[in-house]
């Protein structure tokens, strides 16, 4: 694996990020959606593992807590590690951030991201009920939590 780099995003990187998403979700973020984070207090971050982009994150922090909104790697890059590295980076900035604690959501259906958030220590702390749009209707989502106190 090349040298990770992170970069905080720019609404010049969206053609990269929305390809990304679009290759990574069944239902991906929207250019405007990112645009409103990018223009927004929110940590926008890329991922470059050498010179090509692998991924991207968003994050809202505000008082004492964060939200991790969107973490993507990749398709064709995920199994490595990268996801692992992103969530390390952008927890950091949370703290950074003065965040005691991290919540997220994440599809039921996921369980690879889920076991990853699992590994780093987040706990699950309760379900959306047909929170995320499915092919064929809605799908549930985990809420997942971690503390950002040592």
């Amino acid at each position: 694996m090349s040298e990770l780099r992170y970069r905080a995003m720019l609404e010049a990187d969206l053609d990269e990020v929305l390809s990304i998403e679009a290759a990574a979700f069944s239902h991906p973020w929207t250019r405007g959606i990112f645009l409103d984070c990018v223009r927004s207090e929110y940590e926008c971050w890329l991922l470059f593992s050498g010179n090509q982009q692998v991924g991207h994150t968003v994050l809202s922090a505000a008082g004492d807590e964060s939200h991790l909104l969107n973490i993507t790697i990749k398709p064709e890059n995920q199994g490595f590690g990268l996801g692992a590295a992103l969530l390390e980076f952008i927890i950091d900035r949370a703290k950074q951030r003065k965040a005691e604690v991290t919540f997220l959501e994440v599809r039921a259906s996921n369980e690879a991201a889920a076991r990853l958030y699992e590994r780093f220590g987040f706990n699950e702390i309760g379900r959306r009920r047909n929170y995320y749009p499915a092919a064929g209707g809605r799908e549930d989502a985990l809420v997942m939590a971690y503390s950002l106190i040592d």
